[in-house]
């Protein structure tokens, strides 16, 4: 912690690393993913969420960084990873069995300065330690947000210290019982929203055909909040 005069620190260029697409690239206003944040990809299942960020992966590889990541929902498909310029031999993955586990893995990875970008996939599996060994019927009504605040909280000085970007993938909810608005939320809290730079609404747009076989999507996504860079673009 040091005190500066604004006016000798004033107009830091934001140093960034490609997202993988040259249209979110500019979309995003600085050129990729900023260094030292934290960016939330969300959406509904099978939207291209998790190819967004594997591609970002295979972009600081690239570029030489190393990454890391918490696939919580034990899904990650290696083969579709090394398809998409993923380098798995270098890779760190790690499968937590709770949410508290999860997190305190990314904690000291990004702690440790190694690390250049970290995806935690998902949010929504990051199930605290608390509801795994309750019972079924039992309450855990805000444990998950509390633990998504308490980490944030930790890691949002750290990254910005090391200078990791860290990828929080999250999943789509509906609220029970709204009548007016929009219905649709995001698990964990409203910790992430606030800490996250950048947050990334994907949606599947139409499907891409080769004769009769349907062999990928077009995927939407709409810049929905940017701390960088003016918000609200959207892409295809």
């Amino acid at each position: 912690g040091s005190v500066m005069v604004l006016g000798d620190n004033a107009q830091v260029q934001v140093e960034t690393y490609p997202s993988g697409s040259v249209k979110l690239d500019v979309a995003l206003g600085v050129g990729g993913y900023p260094k030292g944040r934290i960016i939330e990809i969300y959406g509904p299942e099978s939207s291209g969420k998790t190819t967004m960020a594997l591609h970002a992966v295979a972009e600081v590889q690239k570029a030489g960084g190393t990454a890391a990541y918490i696939d919580a929902e034990n899904a990650l498909d290696v083969k579709y990873a090394e398809a998409l310029g993923v380098k798995k031999d270098e890779l760190l993955l790690s499968q937590p069995d709770t949410g508290e586990q999860g997190l305190e893995i990314a904690d000291a990875l990004v702690q440790s300065g190694a690390v250049d970008i970290i995806v935690v996939d998902s949010v929504a599996a990051l199930v605290p330690r608390a509801e795994i060994e309750g019972e079924m019927g039992d309450s855990h009504v805000g444990l998950q947000a509390r633990l998504m605040s308490q980490a944030l909280r930790k890691l949002a000085g750290t990254l910005n210290r090391t200078g990791t970007i860290a990828i929080f993938i999250n999943q789509i909810r509906e609220k029970i019982g709204v009548m007016l608005g929009n219905p649709e939320t995001t698990p964990g809290g409203r910790a992430l929203k606030f800490y996250s730079t950048i947050r990334l609404e994907v949606r599947k747009s139409t499907q891409i055909e080769d004769g009769t076989d349907i062999t990928g999507n077009l995927t939407k996504v709409k810049v929905v909040k940017n701390k960088v860079a003016p918000p609200f673009k959207q892409i295809t």
